[in-house]
């Protein structure tokens, strides 16, 4: 029997995600910053699933506490699945946004699954088996519709975890970017936004329904909301046609001085 460590697992897409694994027989580790809504939940998944639920109070930001879930990923029993979970967002644009607030946003929201993921990954690939699941987000893709840094964040989740496959992938350890579009979350509310004002919000369970029919398909990115797959591979090929015009020696000619 797999264990699955889950940050961000006292609510929304966290809370699912233990919710679904729990039922595919897997023990669980739940990170989040509240005990009591952890151990509500552990208790329900132990009597819903009679499966293993071990609870880690942390607030990722806060690196003394962080360090407590990178020592459990590392050199506890082993972890088999990371879900990369947690994050947030802010308010306003980079300009008006506080720089402390701005410093916690990417601590949160690249910081802590980097440091995550590289302490699952070496227990993983030693072991020649792993999943690590990365929660990303359709803004990384429309960076310029977006106010603030948020948008930025989750497109490094995107690149870490196509980084992290490239390393990983020979060794064993299947990485899995989800990339939803908005869903219905605390995290809405969190950043001043009510979202019962939003249109087309999908439901979490139907989100993490998709990214686990696209993590049994070995697919490295699941965007549950598109339809046309096609989109998605035609700007991969863009992307990678792009790496062959961008190892030149000398500056293109249309960069070059006129004489």
């Amino acid at each position: 029997m797999s264990t699955a460590l889950i940050t961000g697992a006292s609510s929304g897409i966290g809370a699912v995600y233990a919710r679904k694994f729990a039922s595919r027989g897997h023990d669980l580790v739940l990170v989040a910053r509240t005990t009591q809504k952890l151990e509500d939940l552990a208790a329900e998944l132990r009597a819903a699933y009679g499966v293993k639920v071990e609870i880690l109070t942390a607030d990722l930001i806060n690196a003394t506490q962080r360090q407590t879930v990178e020592n459990r990923l590392r050199d506890g029993s082993p972890i088999d699945v990371l879900v990369n979970n947690a994050g947030g967002n802010i308010a306003g644009t980079i300009a008006e946004t506080n720089p402390v607030d701005l410093e916690k946003l990417v601590t949160l929201n690249v910081t802590v699954p980097t440091l995550l993921a590289a302490a699952a990954a070496s227990g993983m690939a030693r072991r020649g088996t792993g999943t690590i699941i990365n929660i990303g987000s359709v803004v990384g893709f429309m960076p310029e519709h977006f106010s603030g840094i948020y948008a930025a964040t989750k497109s490094y989740i995107l690149t870490l975890s196509q980084s992290l496959a490239a390393e990983l992938g020979n060794r064993g350890v299947h990485v899995q970017a989800v990339v939803p579009a908005a869903t219905r979350t605390a995290i809405w509310e969190r950043s001043g936004v009510d979202a019962n004002t939003l249109p087309n919000l999908m439901e979490v369970d139907d989100l993490v329904d998709a990214a686990l029919v696209g993590l049994d398909r070995k697919e490295l990115v699941t965007i549950p909301p598109l339809g046309d797959e096609a989109l998605w591979q035609n700007l991969e090929s863009a992307r990678h046609g792009l790496l062959g015009g961008l190892g030149g020696t000398k500056p293109a000619e249309r960069y070059r001085l006129e004489k």
